[in-house]
């Protein structure tokens, strides 16, 4: 009598599916599935410091929000009237830190698939492959513009130092200060990821 016959349906299932999982990974297949060969095949290092791409700058957006929605950060005189919560004033912030947590977030695809395809559930463009060139060249950019954006803010000091007398003091200053300060990395790590992201795409050409 065949033992498999005396078993039960699930039974034969389940020792089928290990038989021919084993199989596979004997034969050195690649149970991995299309998604995920971009994550595979970055270093550890280079995943990590994608995912802190966006985590550097949500400080900062969070401080503008908080502003955004009437917190006190610590504003005075001339510039408190400037930053006085309304409907311009809160709708300009809010933009300002979606666009630049968006941008931020946009990193993580120099280590992942849709960094390399399109998203099938974009209209008319869903599944083509993405150029090295279309992802490298605004990526560089985004590095270039995204340093020269954040460096003059500590030219002088501390952001908090550039308002003068009506900009936060004690606590205050601290607080914006320590927000503010991880955005220095936001360039040098989109730089190195496009970087790792070109010699990646190259060397599986």
């Amino acid at each position: 009598m065949d033992p498999a016959k005396t078993l039960p349906a699930d039974a034969n299932v389940n020792m089928h599916v290990n038989v021919n999982t084993n199989a596979n990974i004997h034969a050195g297949g690649d149970t991995s599935t299309p998604a995920d060969a971009a994550y595979l095949s970055s270093p550890r290092w280079v995943v990590l410091t994608a995912r802190a791409v966006p985590l550097a700058v949500l400080p900062s957006g969070l401080w503008r929000m908080a502003m955004a929605v009437g917190i006190p950060v610590g504003w005075s005189g001339q510039l408190a009237e400037d930053w006085q919560p309304g409907l311009e004033t809160s709708s300009y912030i809010t933009l300002l830190t979606i666009v630049t947590e968006t941008l931020a977030f946009l990193t993580i695809g120099l280590v992942s698939q849709w960094g390399e395809r399109v998203p099938h559930w974009i209209p008319f463009l869903g599944g083509k492959h993405i150029p090295v060139g279309a992802a490298v060249v605004p990526a560089a950019l985004g590095a270039l513009a995204v340093t020269a954006f954040t460096l003059p803010m500590f030219w002088g000091g501390m952001p908090a130092d550039a308002g003068g007398s009506d900009a936060p003091q004690g606590v205050a200053a601290w607080i914006m200060n320590a927000c503010y300060v991880p955005l220095l990395l936001w360039g040098p790590m989109v730089a190195v990821l496009t970087v790792a992201y070109t010699r990646r795409r190259l060397r599986t050409a």
